[in-house]
């Protein structure tokens, strides 16, 4: 299903949603740094507190937002006329890539969450690793959009 009256608002939505990607690229890729040097500071001090606010904010200002927005744009995309070729591949590695980053969006919630508490949920070097994965989903996603290998 396509919804003609959007078609004059294309450049828009998808400068729009361009905007919304790169603002939640930024903080998918800053907050798990930020939890890194956060494991290495002693919970309940000045330090950690500073880390909290850092990460409330992080998440609260710019990558709910942003997310939501990613979301709304990028269904309002595909509802567009002629912008899904709904018979070819590429787009599902493309969705499923979104909703994993999604769900890695979700797992850096709850993690701030807890590091909120004044918990540590995980090692510094597994937030060292979780913070290549959304680099590795923005690429997959990029290469699905721009070259439609399939």
């Amino acid at each position: 299903m396509t919804i003609d009256a959007l078609a004059p608002f294309y450049p828009w939505t998808k400068a729009l949603h361009l905007i919304a990607v790169i603002a939640w690229m930024a903080g998918l890729l800053y907050l798990p740094r930020l939890f890194v040097y956060h494991s290495q500071v002693p919970a309940g001090g000045a330090q950690s507190a500073l880390f909290q606010t850092m990460e409330r904010r992080l998440m609260r200002g710019i990558m709910n937002p942003a997310m939501i927005a990613v979301w709304l744009l990028g269904l309002t995309l595909v509802l567009t006329p002629g912008v899904i070729d709904w018979r070819a591949g590429w787009w599902h590695t493309k969705l499923l890539s979104v909703l994993v980053m999604s769900g890695v969006h979700g797992h850096l919630s709850a993690a701030r969450r807890r590091f909120a508490a004044d918990e540590r949920p995980k090692t510094e070097r597994y937030w060292r690793m979780v913070n290549e994965v959304p680099a590795v989903l923005m690429a997959i996603i990029v290469i699905m959009v721009i070259v439609k290998p399939f």
